[in-house]
């Protein structure tokens, strides 16, 4: 994920005319924590079992924040330089960073563990209970570098041929991960670390950024940028199901195995709601208006809250003089306020 490139204020005026169709459903925002802190953000991640919620953090203290995941108060903090994800393995009861070099903790006690060397310039992670490892995705080669959760010695790494968002496991051997730069999911086979096959989202969803997986179903979810929607296939061959509208700006997305919904988040202030009525049926059951810049989201397994983080920022400033347009989709942002970072809960 890379900073937002086209004006936020136009992609606020775009969502409500997006939100307005499906505003009203089963979901509300339920609550605006305004916790403060220096530094820039980029992913959040709930850990159910600890009950912590984790936003790394940049500035002149790089490090990953953590909060009590039911009442939002801060209770402690992490060091890791260039953070923008983490994760937690719950069988060792490790955490990590995707920072360089990769942080390592004891997730029950937040006390440092020890850092991970690794190549490339690490962006988004992924945690795999069923083969407690931790993957770490990056722009560059290599794109995606495996990390035993149990003691932090590199497993090996792959080369997908172009830059992952975001990644999703079946925990039977097989990684898909959204590749951003190519519209297609790459299929790794996790004992090889090798890739075995590529989805092409054909034309229909272009710049993927946000990928959710019902496993179960065998129903990946690929939330595009360019053009703003989501794309329903089938895990096993790669076959389109639908292709769904989304909001502008998606940075992420996730799956609620217990009620059958999907959700995408948007820099354009909205969170789109899919509910899957059957393994190839699908429908966007709501819009909701969020908040500008809350593009990424998590999940919180046992309360089913979709956890949300963002600011306010100030005008995004004019691009240089013969400087190459960004990619649609991809607002650019303006400085942040002092102190306005804020978590926003999510629920019926």
């Amino acid at each position: 994920m890379h900073r937002l490139l086209a004006p936020l204020a136009l992609l606020a005026a775009l969502a409500a005319g997006h939100a307005g169709a499906q505003s009203t459903g089963p979901y509300h925002v339920l609550k605006t924590v305004k916790t403060g802190g220096e530094g820039g953000f980029d992913y959040v991640y709930a850990d159910p079992v600890n009950r912590r919620l984790y936003v790394p953090r940049g500035g002149a203290n790089p490090r990953v924040d953590a909060f009590d995941l039911d009442s939002l108060a801060p209770v402690g903090a992490i060091p890791a330089k260039a953070g923008h994800g983490a994760a937690v393995d719950p069988k060792s009861g490790h955490g990590f960073a995707s920072s360089r070099p990769v942080a390592m903790w004891d997730a029950r006690t937040l006390a440092p563990i020890k850092t991970i060397e690794v190549q490339g310039f690490p962006d988004g992670i992924l945690g795999d209970p069923a083969g407690q490892r931790i993957y770490i995705l990056s722009h560059i080669a290599p794109n995606v570098t495996a990390i035993d959760a149990r003691d932090g010695s590199v497993a090996g790494t792959v080369d997908i041929g172009g830059a992952p968002e975001q990644a999703v496991s079946d925990g039977k051997g097989r990684l898909y991960i959204d590749v951003e730069n190519k519209d297609e999911i790459a299929v790794v086979d996790t004992k090889t670390l090798s890739v075995v096959n590529r989805y092409s989202l054909a034309g229909k969803c272009g710049a993927p950024a946000g990928l959710a997986f019902d496993v179960k179903s065998h129903v990946l979810f690929a939330a595009c940028r360019n053009p703003a929607v989501i794309a329903m296939l089938n895990s096993d061959t790669g076959q389109i199901l639908a292709v769904l509208p989304i909001g502008m700006g998606v940075d992420g997305a996730t799956f609620n195995p217990a009620t059958k919904e999907a959700f995408s988040s948007q820099g354009d202030g909205t969170l789109t709601v899919i509910k899957e009525e059957s393994p190839t049926k699908f429908m966007v059951e709501q819009t909701l208006q969020t908040k500008v810049g809350a593009k990424t989201l998590t999940l919180d397994a046992k309360t089913g809250h979709i956890l949300l983080i963002t600011a306010d920022f100030g005008p995004a400033p004019e691009p240089a003089a013969g400087a190459p347009a960004g990619p649609p989709g991809r607002p650019r942002r303006g400085p942040m306020a002092p102190d306005s970072f804020s978590i926003l809960v999510v629920g019926k």
